[in-house]
């Protein structure tokens, strides 16, 4: 127990000693600390008076450098003060040397000035006596002659107009014969000249076309069991297939000269490849399709590029190309457009009209007929529209619109492409139409017309394009005129066979009389 309590003081010591040797300690440090921090305190001090003393003699040694610029800029600016004055010294001679100079001008011409007005009023006195003298003079002529000025001048005046208008009239019936005889040999050569720069070949189509066979048992297959491969080809094509007893030939009858192509194409290759069945037929007829497109877009470019017209928009060109396999009165019409182009250009030279404008539109006049077959409408039309969807220029426009005459040409392009489309339809070849037929057709569109009650007189004009009906004017009203017109179309529709449209035109004249006695 003895042992356990020298043991515990032993530690109460030992602790005790601990705790008073670390106040001790913490005492030394903080004594050594304060006098590290009153070093620090006297080194600032002496840094902050060694500072202030170099700052001191830094702004001494600015003030004296500013001091010496301050006073070269003063000697400069007295420098150049020095020359501006002599400089405005010099400008002040000149100055009054110039007032000197305009003094004595002005004093010039305040004498001329004075010199004129004394002579205009001289001239003014003159002018007087000169008055006087020709009012006493005509009136002594007046009294001789016994005519007033006026009379006289009146009757000079008559009787030079009458010979003048006299005179007039003769050299201008002279002019005007002359004129016609001139203009008559112009145009003469100029149409010469453009027939002969722009020949051409003429080919009338036709509505069929002809496929050569290798033997006569190809015939049998083309038409297939039961008539199965001819009725694919028709119905795929769209153009009647005439097998007769004409040996070793097939003929393809058809109004669309673009299925009656595709068509001849597609057989063609069905003879070469020996496999004829409805499913190669599909076949060959889709790429004879895609074959004839690329024949169109190549058309419509070889057609820009042989008539010089450039910039046209793409589909325009395709639908150029499309007329390749169009025809009018049995006249290809991509091969009439470029004529009419060529001659439009020649005739635009020497007329010294744009050329390449006429040209253009000489092209561009038919482009209606492309799209007949699939628009209601007079190609005419067609063409006004098509030209202007695709931006054609106002010129083009009116020159498709007036080339059949259907308005006023009112430019000198629209006339020239009327005058070509005229020079290339009427070649001898470039058209054909069986004259019987036509007057047969005329006749059937009057005769239709004329069955309509109350209809007078009936008149087929534009080559059958439009049918004038004059009517009764007491049995047929205002409002009658609408419906007769309307069923005159309808039966023309249903009973005659004609490309683009016609024109009814129904025609009613009220006419009063009376007398006066």
């Amino acid at each position: 127990m003895q042992w356990l309590y020298l043991g515990i003081g032993a530690a109460v010591a030992a602790v005790i000693f601990f705790f008073i040797g670390r106040i001790n300690g913490i005492a030394y440090r903080k004594k050594v600390a304060e006098a590290e921090i009153g070093s620090a305190e006297e080194q600032a001090k002496r840094i902050l008076e060694e500072s202030l003393k170099t700052a001191e003699t830094k702004k001494k040694e600015a003030l004296l450098a500013a001091k010496e610029e301050i006073i070269k800029l003063k000697t400069d600016a007295d420098e150049e003060m020095k020359e501006r004055r002599k400089e405005i010294s010099k400008l002040e001679r000149r100055t009054m040397a110039k007032e000197e100079a305009l003094d004595a001008k002005t004093e010039a011409l305040e004498k001329k000035e004075e010199l004129i007005q004394k002579k205009a009023k001289e001239a003014d006195e003159l002018n007087e006596k000169i008055k006087e003298t020709l009012s006493s003079q005509i009136a002594m002529l007046e009294k001789i002659a016994g005519y007033s000025a006026e009379q006289a001048k009146a009757e000079l005046l008559s009787r030079m107009e009458s010979e003048t208008k006299h005179e007039m009239a003769v050299r201008l019936t002279a002019m005007e014969a002359e004129f016609r005889e001139r203009a008559d040999s112009k145009a003469k050569d100029l149409i010469a000249l453009a027939v002969q720069r722009c020949a051409a070949d003429h080919i009338s189509e036709i509505a069929i076309s002809v496929v050569n066979l290798p033997n006569e048992e190809m015939k049998g297959r083309i038409i297939g069991r039961e008539g199965r491969n001819i009725r694919t080809i028709e119905t795929m094509t769209g153009v009647d297939l005439i097998i007769d007893d004409t040996p070793e030939v097939i003929t393809l009858s058809g109004f669309d000269p673009v299925r009656r192509e595709i068509a001849r194409i597609a057989l063609e290759r069905l003879i070469t490849d020996g496999r004829i069945h409805p499913a190669r037929i599909e076949e060959m007829v889709e790429r004879a399709q895609k074959e004839v497109e690329t024949s169109i877009k190549q058309a419509g470019e070889k057609a820009t590029f042989e008539t010089g017209v450039h910039g046209l928009n793409p589909e325009l060109i395709k639908l150029l190309g499309r007329m390749k396999y169009r025809t009018s009165y049995g006249q290809n019409v991509l091969r009439h457009s470029i004529e009419v182009s060529l001659l439009s250009g020649i005739l635009a030279d020497e007329l010294g009209a744009d050329s390449t404008l006429a040209k253009r539109a000489g092209l561009l006049h038919d482009i209606g007929k492309a799209m007949t077959a699939e628009v209601e409408g007079t190609h005419v039309q067609i063409g006004i529209d098509i030209a202007r969807k695709y931006k054609e220029s106002k010129e083009v426009i009116h020159a498709i619109e007036a080339h059949h005459g259907d308005v006023e040409a009112t430019s000198l392009i629209a006339l020239i492409v009327q005058a070509a489309d005229a020079i290339s339809a009427a070649r001898p070849g470039a058209r054909r139409e069986d004259l019987e037929n036509y007057i047969k057709r005329l006749q059937k569109l009057e005769e239709i017309a004329n069955g309509f009650e109350g209809v007078e007189k009936t008149f087929a004009i534009q080559a059958g394009r439009e049918i004038r009906v004059l009517v009764k004017p007491e049995q047929i009203s205002d409002d009658d005129m609408i419906l007769i017109a309307r069923d005159i179309a309808r039966k023309i529709e249903n009973e005659l066979e004609y490309p683009g449209q016609i024109k009814v035109h129904v025609i009613r004249e009220s006419r009063a009389c009376d007398f006066a006695k």
